[in-house]
């Protein structure tokens, strides 16, 4: 430690920023420089949304000693270097929610040094429309990314949700002990029990053989847009990837804000979906759901779910006559509710109550559960 040195003084310049500076003398070291300096180059415009004026221009002495002026591209470098992986995560996303840094999203050669993942794709998203040329080559990397990062983790969870059930009537080879038919095995070594020793010899254990469900259903996923919904859509779309590769379903995805667009020939690739969507506008989610009541084959095999945080722009009345619709044609009709980051319901109780009361069934679930509520409506 340098002498003079005080951690605790060096730790509130660096929580406080480089307006402490004149109340807090403090030896820095050349790397907690560097860390002021490029804390200060985000957090700094903290200050600046609190009216607190930046120095006047030609108000410091020409023969400063501070650190070289940061660029963006240089930022990010110094970053990287200088934290954690988990705090870079941290710094980046108040970069681009909090405090509108949108120049990591719309440079090419910083979006190749960001790190992808969910946060990134999220806010991907939301600028969608100011990605062009290069920057959109490799927003689309990303989002491929994030997707296979995603889709890789939930795809063996909604095929286990999905998988065969026992078949009572026929039993296998396959001897896994889940499917062990014990009061079969009983009942077929019966002639084998031992009156004088009270037991009984198994010669044939029987099991049951799984079939694969057959599932003539169509599922239409109604997915609301608006701002608030980029984590619904994201997770939208990589279920209705891996929906549509299951067998015997036929998956219908319908995106929406105060326009409907369907995007059921894109459900195979939701890096393609979620390159289609634009995040924003308002909410017409009766207009939605009297779209995709045209998408009903046999209603009696199909489920429309909305997904959506039920703040309805439109006249509610609409929304509520295509719920009541939709039940009285024989259709399933679930509606799944907006989650948070994390994890906690956000949607409007109100009118999830008036879609309930119409004959929705609402719930709040993440991916993995959505999956098990899907399988067990179906079965």
């Amino acid at each position: 430690m340098t002498p003079g040195h005080d951690p605790t003084l060096a730790r509130w310049r660096l929580v406080l920023g480089k307006y402490a500076k004149e109340r807090i003398h403090a030896s820095m070291s050349a790397e907690q420089l560097r860390i002021e300096n490029a804390l200060d180059f985000l957090y700094s415009r903290e200050y600046q949304g609190r009216g607190v004026r930046e120095e006047e221009e030609g108000s410091r002495s020409e023969g400063s000693l501070d650190p070289s002026q940061l660029t963006v591209p240089r930022w990010l470098s110094e970053v990287r270097e200088l934290f954690p992986k988990e705090t870079v995560a941290v710094i980046e996303k108040h970069a681009l929610d909090r405090y509108g840094l949108t120049e990591l999203i719309t440079d090419p050669e910083i979006l190749r040094r960001l790190e992808p993942n969910f946060d990134l794709l999220k806010m991907l998203l939301t600028f969608r429309g100011h990605l062009k040329g290069e920057v959109l080559g490799e927003a689309r990397r990303i989002i491929r990314s994030v997707v296979d990062e995603i889709k890789q983790r939930l795809a063996a969870e909604v095929s286990r949700a999905f998988s065969g059930r026992r078949n009572r009537f026929r039993h296998s080879n396959v001897k896994i002990m889940q499917n062990l038919d014990w009061r079969g095995t009983i009942r077929k070594n019966l002639k084998n029990f031992d009156t004088r020793r009270k037991q009984m010899l198994i010669d044939r254990v029987l099991f049951f053989s799984r079939v694969q469900r057959r599932l003539p259903w169509r599922i239409i996923l109604c997915v609301d847009q608006s701002g608030s919904m980029a984590g619904s859509v994201i997770y939208s779309a990589v279920m209705a990837g891996i929906l549509s590769g299951l067998p015997l379903i036929d998956v219908k995805l319908v995106v929406f804000d105060t326009a409907v667009v369907d995007l059921s020939d894109h459900v195979e690739d939701p890096v393609e979906i979620l390159m289609s969507v634009q995040l924003g506008g308002g909410t017409n989610i009766g207009q939605a759901m009297r779209y995709c009541e045209q998408l009903l084959d046999d209603p009696h095999r199909s489920i429309m779910v909305l997904v959506s945080d039920f703040c309805e722009g439109g006249e509610p009345s609409r929304m509520i006559a295509s719920s009541q619709r939709f039940r009285e044609s024989g259709a399933k009709l679930l509606g799944l509710a907006a989650l948070d980051e994390n994890a906690n319901p956000s949607y409007d109780v109100h009118m999830a109550e008036r879609l309930a009361a119409a004959g929705m069934d609402i719930a709040a679930l993440t991916p993995k559960h959505f999956a098990e509520w899907l399988a067990k409506t179906i079965s």
